[in-house]
C-alpha cells in the first residue's frame, strides 16, 4: 500500500511509518514547506493556511490510505484562550483539508483513519463507555466532535473513515508515560488526586497494530484504541511502580496540578474519569497483543 501520514514525526506517527515501511508498504509524509528535510515522497501543506501543494499532490498520484495524525499537544501547555483555539484549529481545520483534497486526487484513498481521542466521553465517572455512548459537555469532548464532524466529506464522498478515539498510549519513548517515568523511578510516583478516576491505556504496538487493522477493514466511524481493561489511576500508579520496581505512594492533590496547569486542564484532562471499551475493534476480530496493564506496561518499558 501506499499510505499518507500527517503528524508522522510524533510518537504515533514514527512508530506508524516504521512498521509500515518495515512491511514494505510505501509512506508518503505530510509535511511543512519549513520542516527539516524528509527522505521519500511527501506533500507539503499548510493547513492553518488552508494550504496544500497542487504539484505534490499530483506528483504523488494517488493513496490507498491516509492515517491522520496531526494537532496540537493537549497536555503540553496551560490552556489559555489562543491555546484552547490553537487545539480545536489544528484539529479542525488540517482535517477539512483533507477532506477537500484527497476525493479531487487521480486515485483517492480508499480509507482515511481521521484522528480522535476518547476524550470525546468527557468525564464520566465509573460508567462504561462504548462507541455507542453520547459525547461529553466539556472543552475537550467538543473539540472530539467538531474534529470527527470535519471529516464528514469524506464519507460523503465514498471514503471510508474510521476515527481513531485513542486512548492514554504508552511509551517510555513519548507521551504521559515518559514524562512519569523519571518520577516513579525515583521512588517518587504517586496517584493524582484520589485515584479513583479510570484510566484507558493502550500500548504504543497495540496502536499501530491497530491502525494497520483499521486501514484493511470496511470499519468506519467512531472505533475506541484502548486496551480491553481500562483501570483506575490507583491501579495504574501502583502497578506503575511495581513494574519500576520503586514504591509509589505518594499523592498529587488536585490543588497542586491546578496551580501548575490550570483547572480545566487539570479537570478536563488530568483528573477526567474515562472507562473506555474497545468494542467495535474486538467484535471485528483484533487480537490485542497487550490486552492487559501488565502487558501494556511490559511493552512500553521494554521498547
Amino acid at each position: 500500500m501506499r499510505v499518507g501520514i500527517t503528524g508522522s514525526h510524533g510518537l504515533i506517527g514514527t512508530a506508524l511509518a516504521e512498521a509500515l515501511e518495515a512491511r514494505g508498504d510505501a509512506v508518503v509524509r505530510f509535511v511543512r514547506p519549513e520542516s527539516p528535510s524528509t527522505s521519500g515522497a511527501m506533500i507539503r501543506w499548510r493547513p492553518e493556511r488552508d494550504e496544500i501543494d497542487e504539484a505534490d499532490l499530483a506528483s504523488v498520484g494517488g493513496l490507498d490510505a491516509v492515517v491522520h495524525l496531526a494537532g496540537a499537544g493537549i497536555a503540553d501547555k496551560r490552556w489559555s484562550a489562543a491555546r484552547r483555539n490553537e487545539i480545536l484549529e489544528s484539529r479542525t481545520s488540517s482535517t477539512a483539508l483533507l477532506a477537500r483534497a484527497l476525493p479531487q486526487m487521480s486515485h483517492p484513498p480508499r480509507v482515511v483513519a481521521s484522528g480522535s481521542a476518547i476524550g470525546i466521553y468527557g468525564s464520566r465517572g465509573d460508567e462504561i463507555l462504548t462507541e455507542d455512548s453520547p459525547p461529553g459537555r466539556d472543552f475537550l469532548a467538543d473539540v472530539c466532535r467538531q474534529w470527527e464532524d470535519a471529516a464528514q466529506p469524506l464519507e460523503s464522498a465514498g471514503i471510508l473513515v474510521p476515527r481513531l478515539r485513542t486512548g492514554i498510549v504508552m511509551s517510555a519513548r513519548g507521551g504521559a508515560l515518559k514524562k512519569q517515568l523519571p518520577l516513579f523511578r525515583a521512588g517518587l510516583g504517586g496517584r493524582l488526586g484520589s485515584g479513583h478516576q479510570w484510566t484507558s491505556p493502550i500500548s504504543l504496538r497495540d496502536q499501530v497494530r491497530a491502525i494497520l487493522f483499521l486501514l484493511e477493514s470496511d470499519l468506519t466511524g467512531p472505533v475506541n484504541l484502548t486496551s480491553p481493561e481500562p483501570v483506575t489511576n490507583r491501579d495504574f500508579t501502583a502497578r506503575l511502580a511495581a513494574a519500576v520496581h520503586r514504591p509509589g505512594r505518594a499523592t498529587v492533590p488536585p490543588f497542586a496540578l491546578r496551580l501548575a496547569l490550570g483547572s480545566d486542564l487539570t479537570n478536563d484532562a488530568l483528573l477526567a474519569s474515562q472507562r473506555v471499551l474497545p468494542s467495535r475493534l474486538l467484535d471485528a476480530g483484533f487480537v490485542f497483543d497487550d490486552a492487559t496493564l501488565d502487558a501494556v506496561l511490559a511493552s512500553a518499558l521494554a521498547a
